[in-house]
């Protein structure tokens, strides 16, 4: 029996790939990405008033030399939207096959026009029976490869940077602390910090010149197969509450999360929603100066959401 496959949308940014990437791998699809482009007069029309025409997003490139036609539709992203309901349509009228259209995240307009819509928790309310809500955001980290290597049971801290984004800014001064009070714990044996796509590569540079302490270890290589290794190794991860993702992805591991505040610079309400949740979960507690170890449920909230696809197809 050929294996199912997957159109992957987005507009390329890490987050969202990691989300498709991570539902089609787990739906036990083979995939393609496709990197959605917007023309200028479509790139700031929210999906609601959008023409659901192939003219308002670069159809013919995305059409051009289909290698495989896609089961699965699967989108993350306002500029994704309109060009998962064409397809679909486009798909279905000339190959004659039924596809099942999924997009990650409030589209901004009806749920009727998907197979399924996934929003997580914390965020606004999407109505429509075929809504299903994650806790957190959905990932492409699987269990197998964040399987815990700390089989002396040492005190290793992973510390994981996002960067600056809409709603926090991310300064030298805001993790100098946080550095201060690791250095000063004595119980650790072994610090990785580990920057993400976002984090700014001269404040990186400034943190390993300044701490420079031998139970530091940086990484910036931005690989996954680091990533998830520091995450198998740590006893506690530490992650800058600027992002969501990584701290859905960290929860994974069923190892104890602090969260690193930041100064919001606008409503960071979505957030605050999240880190409740999370909180009122057992996953996370706010960073305040010391560590401490307690247990909870492992989230892998990607298999739980693949499998209520797979029983209601």
């Amino acid at each position: 029996m050929k294996a199912l496959h997957s159109w992957l949308l987005t507009e390329g940014a890490h987050g969202m790939i990691s989300q498709v990437e991570g539902l089609a791998e787990a739906l036990n699809t083979t995939f393609d990405h496709k990197k959605v482009k917007l023309p200028f007069y479509s790139k700031f029309l929210p999906p609601i008033v959008t023409p659901k025409n192939k003219a308002f997003f670069n159809f013919k490139e995305l059409t051009r030399n289909i290698a495989n036609i896609p089961d699965f539709i699967i989108s993350c992203g306002r500029k994704s939207v309109i060009p998962n309901i064409v397809l679909k349509k486009f798909f279905e009228n000339n190959y004659n096959k039924k596809v099942q259209n999924i997009h990650i995240q409030d589209p901004k307009i009806s749920s009727k026009f998907f197979s399924f819509v996934i929003t997580p928790e914390h965020d606004n309310p999407v109505n429509g029976n075929n809504v299903l809500h994650s806790k957190g955001a959905l990932h492409y980290i699987k269990e197998e490869e964040v399987r815990n290597t700390n089989l002396k049971n040492e005190n290793i801290v992973s510390l994981i940077l996002g960067g600056p984004n809409q709603y926090y800014d991310f300064f030298f001064k805001d993790l100098e602390d946080v550095f201060n009070n690791l250095i000063e714990l004595n119980n650790i044996s072994k610090i990785n910090v580990v920057a993400s796509r976002r984090t700014p590569s001269q404040l990186f540079e400034k943190l390993k010149s300044v701490f420079n302490n031998k139970k530091f270890y940086y990484d910036s290589s931005l690989e996954k197969k680091n990533y998830t290794k520091s995450l198998s190794e740590a006893s506690h991860v530490l992650i800058t509450c600027d992002s969501t993702s990584m701290i859905s992805e960290a929860a994974i591991t069923g190892k104890p999360i602090y969260v690193i505040k930041l100064k919001s610079i606008k409503n960071d309400y979505r957030f605050q929603r999240f880190f409740k949740l999370f909180k009122d979960l057992g996953i996370i507690r706010f960073f305040e100066g010391s560590i401490d170890n307690w247990t909870y449920q492992k989230l892998y909230e990607t298999k739980r959401i693949s499998k209520s696809i797979i029983d209601n197809i």
